[in-house]
């Protein structure tokens, strides 16, 4: 399957950017903003359009490892001893296992594992100088400097700052050739083309646009990421959009798919409700019955996911199998309204599964179905013209008869 590559960056990063939203309750787009300036700095170092093409991937999912900051931070605050306390060290260790799997041009071994390494040796894996991969020191001042300056508005006041912690902290933090590049390049104009209105297109500018053949193993690595993320939005659903991914692969297998076939469906499967991300969580989580102005609400979800994902050059068929599967045979569905003639096999699919997955897993505002009790209300769907009788079905087969077998594979 051939993807631009930077096209799925900038889903991961507006990912990761609504992750932060929920924790510090603002969109600070700071994943683009730390590839921009690696990127303007790796061209200043004699890097090719492929190693920019790395760098950036790398400084896009240098904080992929979130949610572990994420709980110990919750439990710090409820004063709950953490499962497992990693502290900065262990944010780097998951991120470099996260993206292990991600299909880069070159060798990005240790980048993000040592992306908070400081030149003198005091960082948390006590790596200096030399030890420190290029990528890695390029992505730890663009990183601090970010979290501590707020790099999307500049001003003087904040400009002079920055030149004052750099020079007191260059040869402790970062090497002097990295800070004489980055004061050389990022004047306070160049850091004002960072805001937040223009960060999204300056980056796009910044790099070539490379398609890459995704192998079916390369598609599940990162789509269990993303499922993740996404799914950490919500509480109350959970492990949906990772349970959504699993069942959907099991079929493609059901179905006989050719591997390919069953890793995009994996793929489509965690990314369904990416557009989930930019509805209000109080909304989402509300555990009574919705309003009906909420509920037209929480619907822009299917359209959002549309959206988003229809940037992606090359994942023309995955949008719409995600982003469809809120749509019915008979149009009574959103966001488009579509009917039986405009919705493919895999469309159908997805939208039986949605339903199939919400019906028997736990939320606070509904029971949990059984396998067959979850069947009988598919079949009344089907029955009214809703959605596919043969896939409620071949669904009933799947999970009912071979269970054992899901469970065993999943």
């Amino acid at each position: 399957m051939k993807v631009c590559i930077n096209d799925m960056l900038h889903v991961f990063a507006f990912v990761l950017d609504n992750v932060e939203k929920e924790i510090v309750g603002v969109v600070t787009n700071h994943a683009e903003r730390i590839a921009y300036v690696c990127t303007k700095l790796g061209r200043q170092f004699g890097l090719n359009e492929y190693e920019l093409s790395d760098l950036s991937a790398c400084a896009i999912l240098h904080d992929s490892a979130i949610l572990e900051y994420i709980e110990e931070e919750h439990c710090a605050e409820s004063g709950i001893k953490a499962k497992n306390k990693r502290g900065k060290k262990g944010h780097c260790i998951v991120g470099e296992q996260n993206i292990k799997n991600f299909p880069f041009y070159g060798s990005i071994e240790n980048v993000i594992l040592y992306h908070h390494e400081n030149f003198d040796g005091s960082g948390p894996f006590g790596k200096k100088k030399a030890e420190i991969p290029l990528y890695s020191a390029l992505i730890h001042m663009a990183d601090d400097l970010d979290v501590k300056f707020g790099l999307y508005d500049m001003d003087d006041v904040k400009y002079d700052a920055i030149q004052k912690y750099l020079a007191e902290y260059t040869d402790k933090h970062y090497a002097k050739v990295h800070v004489d590049a980055f004061l050389s390049l990022f004047t306070k104009e160049e850091i004002n083309k960072m805001n937040q209105d223009r960060i999204e297109e300056t980056l796009a500018e910044s790099l070539v646009c490379y398609y890459r053949e995704y192998s079916p193993d390369d598609l599940i690595a990162f789509s269990t990421v993303f499922a993740k993320l996404i799914d950490y939005k919500s509480g109350f659903t959970g492990r949906h959009s990772h349970e959504i991914a699993k069942k959907a692969a099991f079929m493609g297998r059901f179905y006989g798919f050719d591997k390919e076939e069953q890793a995009k469906l994996y793929l489509a499967g965690a990314l369904h409700d990416i557009g989930k991300l930019v509805v209000n969580s109080d909304i989402l989580e509300k555990p009574d019955k919705l309003t009906e102005d909420e509920y037209i609400y929480v619907q822009t979800h299917a359209y959002y996911t549309y959206a988003i994902l229809k940037k992606v050059r090359g994942f023309e068929e995955i949008t719409r199998w995600a982003a469809l599967h809120h749509e019915k045979l008979n149009g009574k569905g959103y966001p488009f309204g579509l009917t039986a003639k405009d919705l493919k096999f895999n469309e159908r699919l997805m939208g039986c599964l949605d339903i199939y997955q919400a019906l028997v897993e736990e939320r606070p505002y509904k029971k949990v179905y059984s396998h067959e009790e979850a069947i009988a209300i598919l079949r009344k769907m089907g029955s009214s013209g809703y959605i596919d009788k043969n896939i409620t079905e071949d669904i009933n087969e799947a999970f009912g008869k071979n269970q054992g077998q899901y469970s065993k594979e999943a």
